[in-house]
């Protein structure tokens, strides 16, 4: 199931890339898709836990459910 969580602080691509590749890399078979304009990140296979603790340990604020 989707969860769609907000996280502050990414301006640009590279801030994107960054979020989706630090949720992938902490559970095996997650997914991540960034959606830059509504500043949130859209997750599939992964606890709400384990995607701030990837959020925040790639430099970001997590801001909860969106």
């Amino acid at each position: 199931m989707t969860e769609v969580y907000k996280v502050d602080g990414m301006t640009c691509g590279g801030c994107a890339a960054s979020v989706e590749k630090a949720i992938r890399e902490s559970v095996s078979g997650a997914s991540a898709r960034v959606d830059l304009a509504a500043a949130t990140v859209a997750v599939d296979g992964a606890d709400a836990a384990t995607v701030r603790a990837a959020v925040e340990a790639a430099g970001f604020t997590f801001a909860g459910a969106a």
